[in-house]
């Protein structure tokens, strides 16, 4: 089992930044790739980027590149979600979510962490 707990979303207005961090617990030494998803009202939870673990290769959805950053610190079993240049439809609920060995689906969630974007 691997309990996730985001923090860092808030209120911010357009073109404001946030560093989103996920803490992880548990079998930490089971995960092998970890990734951010939002849901924004009324819409699908999708995801934002993804890194793995080891090797710390990153992917991003097409709308936050060069201005999302995804990262992880293995020795304190965090990852982190630099978002910059934020706009309105940034607004969501933001997730963290991570793979473990054996299993090829994110299997365990963080609690959600909000992040709002005033124009």
């Amino acid at each position: 089992q691997v309990q996730l707990v985001e923090s860092g979303g808030g209120i911010v207005q357009a073109g404001d930044s946030l560093r989103l961090s996920c803490a992880a617990s548990g079998r930490t030494d089971r995960i092998y790739n970890m990734g951010w998803f939002r849901q924004a009202p009324g819409k699908e939870r999708t995801i934002v980027a993804r890194i793995t673990r080891s090797s710390g290769s990153t992917s991003y959805t097409d709308s936050v590149k060069g201005r999302f950053t995804i990262s992880r610190d293995n020795a304190k079993n965090t990852m982190y979600l630099q978002v910059n240049s934020l706009k309105p439809e940034d607004t969501a609920v933001y997730y963290c979510a991570v793979q473990v060995i054996g299993r090829n689906r994110y299997d365990y969630w963080g609690q959600g962490t909000q992040v709002t974007v005033s124009s």
